[in-house]
């Protein structure tokens, strides 16, 4: 397989269950000689608020930090583990996060070509996942390969799908993905027929060309939206045309300075089961 022009890739490590995005992230590196950094949560809980006042006892606080700390280094433990075995180059960071505050994974991530992250798995949950995944996209601003906890178990370039619309998130997505799409064999963009003017159809004509210039086979198709949302329609598109992983930007909206993801962003980062690469 062709190095995919990857360089840095920084991988937010779980702290339980299979570690499946650190496994993909770290045969990324080795196919791309790219350096890999493994970022593992330190995180407070929540501290309960009581009807009645009472101050927190101070050992129940030291207790969960450094709970929340042994927890974080045995996941980066796990991860250089897994570093060696793929013999990559690795560098492991502890990130210290106090009730969902992500500053500290953001200042660690900002600067990469691309974040690994786990989808959130209902079985190994992972504090504050979902917040974690829009601080990624939406604070630090990174590409963000979310790794799904079931169904593809490695990251395969060989048939990708792009969900396009045409706008600046979906342009920023495509150019993201360049990389890894280089290693692809064939590109299927899909438009999701949302009742848009023909417009659309110039708009894909776009994406082909832009995408043939860099030496890639092209497909574009409009997809129906069978009302069941364009999220859906586009990960049934997937397992219909037994994709290996999807493309789209991450669409959101700002509440008071914090953004929260968009109904079709927020459908794929539940339900799919491949890798799908966001950038907003």
């Amino acid at each position: 397989m062709a190095k995919s022009g990857l360089k840095d890739i920084k991988v937010i490590v779980d702290n339980v269950g299979e570690r499946r995005p650190a496994k993909v992230a770290a045969e990324l590196a080795r196919i791309s000689d790219a350096h890999l950094t493994g970022i593992a949560l330190a995180i407070d809980p929540l501290v309960p608020i009581y009807t009645i006042a009472a101050p927190i006892p101070t050992d129940f606080i030291v207790a969960a930090h450094e709970q929340g700390v042994a927890e974080g280094r045995a996941a980066l433990a796990a991860f250089d583990a897994i570093g060696t075995a793929a013999g990559v180059t690795t560098e492991s960071r502890l990130a210290e996060s106090i009730s969902g505050d992500f500053s500290s994974v953001i200042r660690n991530a900002i600067l990469t070509d691309l974040a690994v992250v786990g989808q959130d798995d209902p079985d190994h949950e992972q504090p504050f996942r979902a917040a974690l995944i829009e601080a990624l996209l939406f604070q630090a601003g990174v590409p963000t390969l979310l790794v799904p906890y079931s169904g593809a178990r490695e990251f395969n370039a060989d048939k990708a799908v792009i969900a396009w619309n045409g706008s600046a998130q979906a342009a920023r997505a495509v150019r993201a993905a360049m990389p890894l799409l280089a290693m692809s064999k064939s590109v299927l963009v899909a438009i999701v027929d949302e009742g848009a003017p023909p417009s659309d159809e110039a708009q894909g004509a776009d994406v082909g060309a832009y995408l043939a210039r860099h030496g890639l086979k092209v497909e574009v198709r409009t997809v129906a939206n069978a009302h069941e949302g364009a999220g859906r329609a586009l990960l049934n598109l997937a397992v219909d045309e037994e994709a290996s992983w999807l493309v789209m930007g991450a669409y959101g909206h700002s509440r008071i300075r914090q953004f929260l993801l968009g109904g079709v962003t927020r459908s794929v980062l539940a339900n799919a089961t491949i890798p799908v690469l966001m950038a907003h």
